[in-house]
């Protein structure tokens, strides 16, 4: 039985008229054939796939990338392509624009006339395709955002005031790899009192005291999936007006994640949480988009922000994170993971919401 993504890819292939395509892509690699190697390129036609990689994978090829043919570079990786689309007949080729290098791309398109050899931009189809996870995927989604939440639980039992950001977020790495991630998704976030104020601040040796809010944004990758979660938590009793800012953001994720739904746009999806912070005049202090799709990559389509025309569809998985950031006071972020559905969604990431005092 076909693969359905080699089969939706080749639907696509069909649409734009072309013959075959070559994926450049490490990640888009992945996607179509699961192979993890660091070199190679994945060609695909009508009929057949094929792995072209050099000897040091021809193992790993064959135990990760099953139902591809496989080719292995005798010169080099351009000349072995022309080699093989020219025992292949293939006249209308895509490739990904994003992601070929223009050098690699001269080194063809030189060829390309004497081998009467079309070049198209294909790119865009595969990002659409990766928009809308399968089952399997989805499997994956939930597990990774599992071990997030059991990372959060584990990292709230052991700090204590004295505990430096960057303490925190090696915890957090260490915890999530011994339950079987492959690392972090991104360099995490670890953001303690003024420096809150900071969506993106890095965790630093800065000591956490009584007294700060703590801004903790963090994910894994399991099975080449990427998580991602934002909770907060305080040593002693918070202030007025931190919980007045905590419960702001609080209300705004709250809101947008009972509305959201298929059907939306990533701006419809935005005013939903934006409304509640410009109601609480902090409207300004929200300079971000709510949210970003997840999948092989942190960072994917759709978009949430107050520009985007992205419509959400079933199976999309996005990032819903508000926040509310004050310069020389600190900041909060509350995010989950989410699964598009037809009515409502379902929140991978289920850690308690409420602010922790420690």
């Amino acid at each position: 039985m076909e693969d359905i993504k080699l089969m939706k890819l080749r639907q696509g292939l069909e649409s734009l008229a072309l013959e075959a395509i070559i994926i450049w892509n490490s990640k888009n690699r992945f996607y179509f054939s699961g192979f993890t190697g660091s070199a190679g390129m994945l060609l695909i036609t009508k009929e057949e796939q094929y792995l072209i990689t050099d000897f040091r994978y021809f193992d790993q090829a064959k135990e990760q990338a099953l139902g591809y043919q496989y080719v292995f570079i005798a010169k080099s990786m351009t000349e072995t392509l022309e080699e093989q689309l020219k025992k292949l007949g293939i006249k209308r080729l895509g490739f990904e624009e994003n992601y070929w290098t223009y050098a690699e791309y001269l080194r063809l398109r030189e060829k390309a006339d004497s081998m009467k050899l079309s070049l198209s931009p294909a790119g865009e189809l595969i990002k659409e395709l990766r928009l809308i996870k399968s089952e399997e995927e989805l499997r994956i989604f939930r597990q990774a955002a599992a071990i997030t939440d059991q990372a959060f639980s584990h990292v709230m039992g052991l700090v204590k005031p004295g505990i430096t950001e960057r303490e925190v977020a090696i915890e957090l790495e260490f915890f999530m790899r011994r339950k079987g991630a492959l690392g972090p998704s991104f360099e995490y976030i670890v953001a303690s009192g003024k420096r809150g104020a900071m969506p993106h601040g890095v965790a630093t040796d800065k000591k956490i005291v009584p007294g700060e809010l703590v801004t903790i944004d963090y994910g894994c990758i399991y099975q080449g999936y990427s998580s991602d979660m934002t909770r907060n938590f305080i040593f002693g009793q918070p202030t007025d007006k931190q919980v007045e800012v905590y419960q702001t953001v609080l209300t705004a994720q709250e809101k947008a994640l009972t509305k959201i739904k298929a059907g939306l746009n990533g701006k419809e999806v935005d005013k939903l949480a934006r409304d509640i912070i410009v109601e609480a005049n902090f409207g300004d202090k929200f300079g971000h988009g709510l949210g970003h799709g997840l999948g092989l990559d942190i960072h994917e389509g759709p978009i949430l922000s107050p520009q985007s025309d992205s419509v959400l569809k079933p199976g999309m998985v996005v990032t819903v994170e508000p926040g509310i950031y004050l310069s020389d006071w600190g900041g909060v972020r509350i995010e989950d993971m989410i699964v598009v559905q037809e009515e409502n969604c379902e929140i991978l990431t289920k850690s308690p919401k409420h602010l922790y005092i420690i």
